[in-house]
């Protein structure tokens, strides 16, 4: 796959400074993760203090180890655990945990695509899968590393891993399916 030469972002970023952002990948694909808000969105909803406080460190697009005339985009964040993010045991709540995955992983194919075609492309969640492998608490840091597995017409997917930096173990690994909607629903 050929990267376009020139991006142009499907909204108007905020200036962000990506100088410290590792990686290959185009210096607009690094801007629209950055974005404070989330990929261009005013305000995100659901987590959005926890989506806000997401720091990115890489965003690459490297050939996949198994296939190497296939790329992968490898994006990863950084955030330190608060006490949003915990559950009543003081670690990382598993709902928060299954937020990460869908947040970081959606990043990493929104990163392939723009990079790729030209144009962000998010699709809606089929199927997210978890394993919880460790606990953080407050105050640990989290890095998330996320990378492409496949991204077809229809159907993408990506797998996140949330490691546990302050302690160096992993914590959660997840698998998130998503798909591009068709058409208007019809009931």
């Amino acid at each position: 796959m050929s990267t376009p030469t020139k991006l142009t972002p499907p909204w108007d970023f905020l200036p962000v400074d990506i100088s410290s952002v590792e990686g290959n990948a185009h210096p607009e694909v690094k801007r629209m993760l950055a974005q404070p808000y989330g990929f261009g969105q005013e305000d995100t909803g659901f987590a959005g203090d926890i989506a806000r406080r997401l720091k990115l460190v890489e965003a690459s697009l490297i050939p996949k180890a198994e296939e190497p005339k296939k790329l992968e985009a490898r994006v990863v964040f950084e955030i330190d655990a608060e006490t949003d993010m915990l559950n009543g045991g003081g670690n990382i709540h598993g709902g928060c945990s299954a937020f990460l995955v869908d947040w970081c992983s959606t990043a990493a194919l929104g990163a392939y695509t723009y990079e790729t075609t030209g144009r962000p492309q998010w699709g809606v969640s089929q199927s997210i899968s978890t394993v919880y492998h460790s606990p953080a608490a407050y105050g640990d840091k989290l890095r998330i590393v996320n990378t492409t597995l496949t991204v077809g017409s229809r159907v993408v997917s990506a797998r996140t891993e949330i490691w546990n930096a302050t302690h160096h173990r992993l914590v959660v690994s997840g698998i998130h399916v998503k798909m591009q909607p068709s058409g208007g629903a019809k009931l």
